[in-house]
């Protein structure tokens, strides 16, 4: 007589290896690794993203510490000084008169930045 089951094994092929007890074990393994563990492969991807973000911000504020040390030298000569102060802060000399000419356009994106900042 013939095992029904024996038949369909050899009929499915691919059933018969799936079946084995070393492929079931490595496939939970498998999933339990990439989805589940702390370790998880999703878990990695989000960290590396992270990382990847915080090296960008270290490389922006690197460079705006290196414009900032710029500004602190230009800004030991009296000269530099006085042109940073007209500049930044609108200040003027006694005999002067100062006039300040605004665009929209700069008016828009003081609005942008102060939202951003919000």
């Amino acid at each position: 007589m013939t095992n029904p089951l024996n038949n369909f094994f050899t009929k499915y092929p691919l059933l018969k290896f799936l079946g084995n007890r070393y492929v079931i074990v490595l496939v939970f393994f498998a999933i339990w690794m990439l989805f589940l563990d702390n370790t998880s492969y999703l878990l990695h991807q989000d960290l590396n993203k992270q990382i990847d973000e915080l090296e960008a911000n270290k490389k922006y504020y690197q460079d705006e510490i290196k414009k900032d040390k710029q500004n602190i030298k230009k800004l030991q000569n009296l000269d530099h000084v006085e042109q940073y102060a007209r500049e930044k802060y609108y200040m003027k000399r006694d005999s002067e008169d100062i006039y300040i000419i605004e665009y929209e356009e700069d008016e828009l994106r003081k609005k942008d930045s102060i939202a951003n900042l919000q």
